[in-house]
């Protein structure tokens, strides 16, 4: 009995010692809530040039988000779609997303306090002289840092722009695999067409060849012109079979960016080389900048950087923690609530001597932010660039192609012609081969203009697409 009252006086002094003590840490907790107005910030920059007002050409037609439907090819929107579900590469983009996510929520804990439980059982054997039995005793352990300065806000913010990044990361990732998709798609049916004029071409070519064999015996054709037009086939057959490998290379390609092996996919039903769709509205610079996700991922890195400068600052000043202690101790399970006791304590750490570590770390940061700040701009700026590329190339090669086209009419005029003054004996056949091969030639040209035309077009959309949903993404976007 008489241990029993000694201990309860004890536990009552200990209470009025932590309950002193916890009025202090409310104090400094008050303090601290005074102090937080004064949390480090740093200062956002505008970009190192000025942003221009317009473009140099604009269309009339809405870019949709989807901007490949603009082409109405019904199999290109099924392979993109197949491409935006089942791409391994974006697959990976999503991943390193949720994985920023994640990170994001690891530090957002430090705002709550940590809370751990503990146990501790033991038994004595008993001797004389000694109390022995067992030795129970459980409770709970927390802390908690107080914020004075921003730091652990800091932090959490920089983690909440680097998912923002990963985020349009994945959308600017999107963007590139629906442009490469749209790309193949056409190389291939631009090939295709490349292969049937080929084919054609082999077959006038072996005409030509019959003729010239069967005139051979009048004396009018020499035998040299026999082995020319063969020479002819034979280029023709080989510029066709690297077509034909042109084309299994592409298809393969294909099956990769849709996420299946190149056994086995499905052959694609090749069409000819679509009409370009009208040009579409290029709107402002501005607009553009907020638009691009690759513009706006490297915008939150800065900002992220930004962040870590503001935590590197806070990180030299005074850091306040708040510990608490509650246990139940008992020589027996019985008696094990009858004995329990709380503590409170805060704790102010103030950085005195440190050899520079925290100064350094500020000034690393700061270069840091520095560094994606300029990044950023240079961003910005390949922005504008690829808009004006995509723009110029469209507007010459629309040139180029009409005047290839003139070519191949003329060629094609020269090249009858001249077959029927060789024929009647009134040209040498070199002149005929000449003009056979040029027009030819000029024919495949412009298909592969055609194609270039058609690349150009996907390089502007892709220079001023936006973001559009795929799959797995979160309903929500992340705020800034």
């Amino acid at each position: 009995m008489k241990i029993k009252s000694l201990r309860s006086l004890l536990f009552n002094i200990s209470q009025r010692k932590y309950f002193l003590k916890g009025s202090f840490n409310f104090l400094c907790l008050t303090i601290a809530l005074f102090v937080w107005s004064c949390a480090t910030k740093t200062v956002q920059s505008d970009l190192p040039f000025e942003t221009p007002e317009t473009f140099s050409h604009s269309g009339t037609m809405e870019l949709p988000e989807k901007w490949w439907l603009s082409f109405e090819d019904s199999t290109l929107n099924e392979i993109v779609r197949q491409a935006l579900d089942s791409n391994l590469n974006l697959i990976t983009a999503l991943k390193r997303y949720e994985a920023a996510q994640a990170v994001v929520d690891r530090e957002s804990s430090s705002l709550f306090p940590q809370v751990s439980g503990f146990v501790q059982s033991a038994f004595s054997r008993p001797e004389p002289d000694f109390v022995g039995g067992e030795n129970v005793q459980f409770g709970l352990r927390a802390s908690y840092e107080v914020d004075l300065w921003g730091r652990i806000r800091a932090q959490i913010d920089a983690e909440e722009y680097r998912a923002t990044a990963a985020y349009n990361d994945m959308k600017a990732a999107a963007i590139s695999l629906s442009a490469e998709i749209t790309t193949i798609w056409y190389r291939l049916e631009a090939a295709a067409v490349q292969l049937q004029i080929l084919q054609q071409q082999a077959e006038t070519n072996q005409k030509i060849l019959k003729l010239i064999r069967a005139r051979f015996g009048s004396g009018q054709i020499r035998a040299v012109d026999i082995l020319r037009q063969q020479q002819l086939v034979e280029s023709t057959l080989q510029q066709q079979y690297a077509v034909e490998t042109l084309l299994a290379l592409l298809k393969n390609q294909l099956a990769v960016l849709l996420g299946e092996t190149p056994q086995n996919i499905q052959e694609p039903e090749l069409d000819s080389l679509p009409s370009l769709p009208p040009l579409p509205q290029t709107g402002i610079p501005a607009e553009l900048i907020t638009r691009r996700p690759d513009v706006q991922a490297s915008f939150s890195a800065l900002k992220a950087a930004d962040r870590e400068l503001a935590a590197a600052i806070s990180n030299q000043y005074p850091r306040l923690t708040l510990n608490t202690n509650l246990s139940f101790r008992s020589n027996n399970f019985q008696n094990l609530f009858d004995n329990y006791a709380y503590s409170l304590a805060g704790n102010l750490l103030a950085p005195i001597f440190y050899g520079g570590q925290l100064s350094a770390e500020v000034d690393r940061t700061e270069a840091v932010k520095d560094q994606r700040f300029y990044e950023y701009g240079q961003t910005v700026l390949v922005a504008f660039r690829e808009v004006e590329d995509a723009l110029v190339q469209e507007n010459k090669q629309k040139e180029i192609i009409e005047a290839l086209t003139q070519q191949v009419k003329l060629a094609d005029k020269v090249s009858r012609q001249l077959r029927v003054e060789y024929f009647n004996g009134l040209s040498d056949y070199l002149a005929v081969l000449t003009a056979l091969n040029q027009e030819q030639q000029l024919r495949r040209d412009l298909i592969t203009a055609r194609l270039n035309l058609l690349e150009f077009r996907i390089s502007l959309y892709r220079a001023l697409a936006g973001g559009f949903e795929i799959r797995g993404e979160t309903e929500e976007e992340p705020v800034n």
